[in-house]
């Protein structure tokens, strides 16, 4: 076809009258085309400052390559060396579980009455809520590895500290995530419930909890799963765990036990991902 479309004719018949009341975004002028050209020089001018500030070098990293290269050799083929190792690595792997899991559904539990005390349609007062909010930020913004070193200096070394940890951590995420899910839920069931002569905690329980459930069992989920690779993290720093073995076989240059440790991280994180996924669609209902 040939013809041409009735909208590429309007725009034509109309082109001098567009062209006039959207002048500044057809030809926004020079100073606005001053200002994109200095951030993106500024961009340009700090990227490059960045290699000298960092002290980055090409020929460190084509050395490192060749380092990296040497090691990924010597780690083949993976091999746990003898029974009793793999034993051994497999208890650590089930505790690195958990701790992920504990931590996680302790970090959950805490966050529900903080996320309502967070949300602005549940708690009026303006003070609670500041407090509240600004509570969860301060927790956020502390790494999960962070926590771990201070966890371990108040109750030792051990899988304690790491499920303190994984909960601080994701206690203030929690508590976040949930007060928004709570304030973008309809209010049309809890009206209903209050003009029915229902209290105001029976709307909250019976118009709020059941829309955010779903919302928040899935974030749990995901979490869960992210926090597998947080435990296997904080072990390196002696809060327990797989991630204590795989410090001490790099520490001692035992390549091969190191592949193979590595090797069942990779397996258990892609079995929790794919239990996790079908557990989400559950939940949360699978899009067709």
């Amino acid at each position: 076809m040939t013809g041409h479309s009735p909208l590429r004719d309007a725009f034509l018949a109309n082109r001098d009258r567009i062209a006039d009341q959207h002048a500044a975004l057809l030809d926004p002028g020079w100073r606005s085309r001053m200002g994109t050209i200095a951030i993106f020089g500024g961009g340009i001018v700090l990227y490059i400052a960045s290699f000298f500030l960092l002290d980055m070098s090409l020929s460190n990293l084509i050395g490192g390559f060749r380092r990296l290269a040497d090691i990924v050799g010597l780690m083949f083929p993976p091999t746990p060396e003898t029974w009793s190792r793999f034993y051994l690595y497999l208890g650590a792997i089930g505790q690195t579980l958990s701790i992920a899991f504990l931590g996680t559904l302790l970090a959950a539990v805490l966050a529900v009455p903080m996320g309502f005390l967070a949300a602005r349609n549940v708690v009026a007062n303006r003070l609670v809520h500041l407090l509240a909010r600004r509570s969860l930020d301060t927790i956020r913004s502390v790494d999960t590895l962070i926590w771990a070193l201070i966890w371990i200096n108040v109750v030792g070394l051990g899988p304690f500290a790491g499920v303190l940890a994984i909960m601080c951590s994701d206690f203030g995420a929690f508590g976040k995530l949930m007060s928004e899910a709570i304030e973008t839920a309809s209010d049309k069931p809890v009206e209903g419930i209050l003009s029915t002569g229902g209290s105001r905690f029976a709307a909250i329980r019976f118009g709020v909890v059941p829309q955010i459930l779903p919302v928040f069992a899935s974030q749990i989920l995901y979490y869960f799963e992210s926090n597998t690779r947080s435990a296997t993290i904080i072990g390196i720093v002696g809060a327990g765990g797989i991630g204590l073995h795989l410090s001490e076989l790099i520490r001692v240059l035992e390549w091969q036990q190191a592949a193979f440790v590595i090797l069942m991280v990779l397996v258990t994180v892609a079995a929790i991902d794919q239990i996790s996924q079908r557990l989400r669609g559950a939940i949360i209902g699978r899009r067709r």
